[in-house]
């Protein structure tokens, strides 16, 4: 009966790690979403300062595409745009 018990809890303290990942890791749609908040934050308010400017015509797009679902348009020129600016990406889980 103790190597059973010792047999589960050990099939279980292994499967919880792989059970947890899978669940923090971040959908591309949420990902491509806080991309764009994060650069809406940084990236226009170090541009504009206190006076809001319009977002530049790809980022827009990328935005656009993130909310339309099309995450692999938005993302990538999402996630270059914050590098260029020198921000960190936000984690994806």
């Amino acid at each position: 009966m103790k190597t059973l018990v010792g047999k589960i809890g050990f099939v279980v303290a292994l499967a919880l790690p792989a059970m947890a990942s899978a669940q923090g890791k971040m959908s591309d749609v949420d990902y491509c979403k806080a991309l764009g908040d994060k650069y809406k934050t940084y990236v226009s308010n170090m541009q504009s300062g206190r006076s809001p400017m319009p977002e530049p015509a790809d980022v827009q797009v990328a935005i656009d595409n993130c909310k339309n679902g099309n995450t692999a348009a938005g993302i990538p020129v999402l996630e270059q745009r914050l590098k260029n600016a020198k921000i960190d990406l936000p984690p994806r889980g």
